[in-house]
């Protein structure tokens, strides 16, 4: 399975985050081996997808339960895959901004009903949470890494290995940090220029990662991106300082220094956004 060129941002909750079957689910999940590497995920995701969904939509797909497994300190914490409901949102998704002939030879009105259904129904929010059903606990992003991800990690989390066959960069932290780092954000940006759409990205994945347990850790992957960029670039990479030196510029008022900054980090990813175009 070739490499996907997306970047991932995660959240790996402890067993005490889900109900009582899950924990167990989980937990005989685990003992038995199951939990799949995060080199492994993105490919057996989409082939687990295209294999449900079989050569026409006769239904929404019934999806394996799998997930990432990460032990940190003696805890056991799940970043559960969630396909159904990111099938369903794809779904919904595919038919956005498209002439309805063609929105409905892809995804039919009775399909999109049905995942328009599952989302609201995960959107319930209490409600749902009781009855088990899964929170998304991974965000994707294609060639690049947005970034507002940027502000939820520090350059000291950052993990780094350019080694054959396992060239990896990925930052970990516990979400406690990445919320504050986030309300901090968004203060400095609400304060400085408003409901801009930086402003209200940064909000939204704040948001986000109120929904899960107090004892979760947040990971940023660059996934596949690792294989677009040289070592040299990835030893180089210091996104995250970026940002938040960007930050520090707007909360000074110093708007020179801070567009500067902007500037570099838009030109660094836009260069592999690019690539897209030659694949």
């Amino acid at each position: 399975m070739p490499s996907l060129f997306a970047s991932y941002l995660r959240v790996y909750e402890p067993l005490a985050a889900f109900d009582r079957d899950h924990q167990l689910y989980w937990r005989r999940y685990v003992k038995e081996g199951r939990a799949v590497a995060l080199s492994d995920g993105p490919g057996r995701q989409r082939t687990s997808v295209i294999e449900a969904l079989g050569a026409g939509w006769t239904r929404l797909p019934d999806l394996p339960d799998e997930a990432y497994v990460l032990e940190a300190d003696d805890t056991l914490l799940v970043c559960p895959w969630n396909l159904r409901i990111r099938v369903a949102e794809a779904a919904l998704t595919a038919r956005d901004g498209v002439p309805s002939v063609i929105a409905d030879a892809f995804v039919p009105p009775v399909l999109a009903g049905l995942a328009q259904t599952v989302v609201d129904d995960w959107r319930s929010g209490d409600h749902v949470l009781e009855r088990g059903l899964p929170r998304v606990h991974e965000q994707v992003a294609t060639w690049g890494v947005p970034l507002r991800w940027f502000v939820f990690v520090d350059l000291e989390e950052r993990e780094l290995s350019l080694r054959p066959g396992r060239r990896v960069l990925r930052y970990r932290t516990e979400i406690s940090k990445a919320r504050r780092r986030a309300h901090r954000a968004y203060a400095v940006l609400r304060r400085a220029i408003g409901d801009a759409p930086i402003t209200v990205a940064v909000e939204e994945t704040a948001r986000w990662l109120e929904e899960f347990h107090s004892r979760s850790i947040v990971e940023l992957d660059y996934g596949g991106l690792v294989n677009l960029l040289s070592d040299e670039t990835l030893i180089e990479d210091d996104s995250p300082g970026l940002v938040a030196a960007g930050l520090s510029s707007v909360a000074r008022g110093d708007a020179d220094e801070a567009t500067e900054v902007y500037e570099k980090l838009v030109e660094r990813w836009r260069a592999v956004q690019l690539l897209e175009r030659c694949n």
